[in-house]
């Protein structure tokens, strides 16, 4: 990714209180990075930043849409998408990543780079599926076709637990031992 200042927010000289910042992310913004799952798109970003002594979070609330190509029939269409999303940053003796959501950067640290989360949180309100609106209402040809049975202690045809159809007759005994 290019380094683009746009994106950054200098915490050094908010003061503790909470900060909004909007951002419109669109074709520009998702070319800096090198990937191919979103090649375009205009989303409209508000940023709500808390800043306090020990800590600071950031409120995202994504809306807008994504350019993106179906996996049947490799048209291009426009995906909605819809995000909220909360970074929490702590101070600390150096800076780390702790989670996917909680940072730690150092008490002089002067920026916060936000073109990563954003690209992040907007790539992970994808669907896993990506079908062309003219598909999304159709219904699965087969829906059990995918589905696999993995375990069952029950073998076809055990409706009632007193059938011995299939059981060795010199196993019956043991049933009266109850």
């Amino acid at each position: 990714m290019k380094k683009d200042s746009q994106y950054d927010i200098n915490i050094a000289k908010l003061a503790d209180k909470t900060h909004r910042f909007a951002f419109d992310l669109d074709k520009a913004f998702f070319e800096q990075f090198d990937q191919q799952l979103i090649p375009d798109g205009q989303v409209h970003a508000d940023v709500t930043l808390t800043k306090t002594d020990r800590l600071i979070t950031v409120d995202f609330d994504l809306h807008g849409t994504v350019r993106q190509i179906c996996d049947r029939s490799l048209d291009e269409y426009d995906q909605e998408v819809e995000a909220q999303e909360q970074l929490l940053v702590r101070f600390g003796d150096q800076n780390l990543e702790l989670d996917d959501n909680v940072l730690q950067i150092t008490p002089d640290t002067q920026t916060l780079p936000l073109a990563q989360h954003l690209f992040d949180y907007i790539g992970l309100a994808l669907p896993m599926k990506k079908l062309h609106p003219r598909f999304q209402n159709e219904p699965d040809e087969n829906p059990e076709a995918d589905a696999k049975l993995i375990f069952t202690t029950r073998q076809e045809g055990d409706d009632d637990e007193d059938d011995n159809d299939g059981i060795d007759p010199r196993w019956n005994a043991l049933k009266n031992l109850n």
